[in-house]
């Protein structure tokens, strides 16, 4: 069965204890924990085992499984740090940002390189890395996602899948997952509306606002048998109210589920 899960980057302007306790309050099975230095102060990797009792504590009191961390960069050291937290800490999946420059194929080259190393690190550790398409960089559609498949073959590396991306560089979400759907390993999930270069505010990011078709999408990932998790990831709130976050993750949550039992999945 799939798990619902929120980054607690939401809560980005606000304490640890914060994002897991509203997290559960409005329903989600799980956590993905933020280390995106300038957006959270909740996995901070440069001290990162003054952080992780914490977060074990947090995740046994309020009950939320540790789904993923998203730590963007692919710096081989700080990278080697994130696995070293998360192989401790009990988190079996590191989300990241694909890095490079689109539309350029010797970009496009460097950055699978260094997923590939990256994912050799990850099998030593014990964890999945997950990349995702994302608008402005190499790997930013269906077709370069491919690309990175194809050459990096290892059982530590898969897609992290995030429909907001792939409905900004103009394709279809729906259509682009059923291409990928044995490799993905993890999900952010967001909605959006039109197809600028950001994801838009972010009440408007919050599943059912925009114009992505979310139902259909977790269908495909249903009838594949996906049962790994689904993050929502909602960028943009740092300075908003604890107030203003708890609303986006129910009504968010309460979309997903909906979706969930729509197609059967709950």
């Amino acid at each position: 069965m799939m798990k619902l899960g929120a980054n607690s980057v939401l809560f980005g302007g606000h304490s640890m204890e914060t994002a897991f306790r509203w997290t559960h309050a409005a329903g989600y099975d799980g956590i993905e924990i933020s280390a995106i230095p300038g957006m959270s102060e909740h996995l901070v990797l440069d001290r990162w085992r003054e952080c992780a009792p914490e977060i074990t504590e947090l995740s046994a009191k309020y009950g939320l499984a540790l789904l993923a961390m998203e730590q963007p960069k692919q710096d081989e050291a700080i990278m080697k740090t994130a696995m070293e937290a998360a192989s401790v800490i009990g988190i079996p999946v590191i989300n990241c940002g694909p890095g490079g420059k689109s539309g350029d194929e010797d970009s496009l080259k460097e950055r699978i390189a260094s997923l590939k190393r990256l994912a050799a690190m990850a099998e030593d550790h014990g964890v999945v890395l997950c990349v995702k398409a994302h608008v402005g960089a190499a790997i930013d559609d269906t077709p370069t996602s491919l690309r990175a498949l194809e050459e990096i073959d290892s059982p530590a590396f898969g897609l992290d899948m995030d429909p907001s991306h792939i409905h900004r560089a103009g394709e279809n979400p729906v259509e682009a997952l059923g291409v990928v759907i044995e490799r993905i390993k993890h999900v952010h999930i967001r909605d959006c509306r039109g197809r600028q270069k950001g994801p838009g505010n972010p009440e408007d990011q919050a599943n059912g606002r925009g114009d992505i078709d979310l139902l259909g999408y977790v269908r495909v990932l249903h009838e594949a048998g996906y049962d790994g998790p689904v993050d929502l990831e909602i960028i943009g709130a740092k300075e908003y109210s604890v107030e203003r976050c708890c609303l986006i993750a129910a009504e968010a949550r309460g979309h997903m589920q909906a979706c969930l039992q729509a197609c059967g999945a709950r």
